[in-house]
């Protein structure tokens, strides 16, 4: 798989390329501001760009900004956002217009190869990964009424597991649970989030979609 990395901190931006060369990835580029990742991600064509949000020039929202320019010119192309710093209205930001094919992490997880390469080859294979510390919070915040209330707990839970960018084979071993059941869990998941009509794989990003929607209204915890 080839990766882009593009960071404004070097020894990250070093340290990240050097961790993913080991674990056997190719490292596309390396950059420093959200304009050379644009050019970058046009002349090279990497699977899956890794993009920090605050960037260079204006070192505001810059990177996440070009990730939506790079999910609208480049759909086939993957994108990980990464950031110090904990919200979700950027995750929400990011997959309400292109859902597939994208990922969220704190930049503390990226320090996990095994964490970092499991999200990259999910991100290139369509799926949404959403750092498990948004999940968690979103979980445990007051929200208002929606399509989410129509889910028990347990199904609630093994959403949140979907989320975070698990397979229905690793939420049946984390949850203790059979494959057949957890499968019968997100099937009626879906059914209530009305998204019956979409194909399977797209289907999970679309239920990743509507439970972080499902949070939105509710004020942002600080990081």
């Amino acid at each position: 798989m080839r990766v882009l990395i593009a960071d404004d901190e070097a020894l990250l931006r070093e340290g990240l390329a050097r961790l993913l060369r080991d674990a056997g990835f190719e490292v596309a580029g390396l950059c420093g501001d959200a304009v050379s990742v644009l050019h970058m991600v046009d002349a090279r064509r990497p699977d899956v760009t890794i993009i920090d949000i605050r960037m260079p020039p204006n070192r505001r929202d810059d990177g996440l900004v070009a990730a939506q320019e790079i999910r609208r010119s480049h759909p086939e192309v993957g994108v990980l956002l990464l950031s110090h710093h904990l919200d979700s209205r950027y995750a929400m930001r990011l997959l309400e217009e292109a859902p597939q094919h994208a990922g969220y992490l704190l930049k503390e997880r990226v320090s996990d190869i095994a964490v970092l390469t499991d999200a990259l080859r999910r991100i290139a294979e369509g799926e949404c990964v959403i750092d498990p510390t948004i999940i968690s919070r979103l979980v445990a915040r007051k929200r208002e009424e929606g399509p989410l209330d129509a889910l028990s707990a347990r199904e609630r839970e093994v959403l949140a597991l979907v989320a975070e960018g698990y397979s229905n084979g690793a939420i049946s071993e984390k949850l203790f649970l059979s494959r057949k059941t957890v499968e019968a869990h997100v099937s009626h998941i879906f059914r209530n989030l009305d998204l019956r009509e979409s194909p399977q794989h797209h289907r999970r990003v679309l239920a990743v979609l509507a439970f972080l929607r499902s949070g939105r209204h509710s004020p942002e915890p600080h990081a």
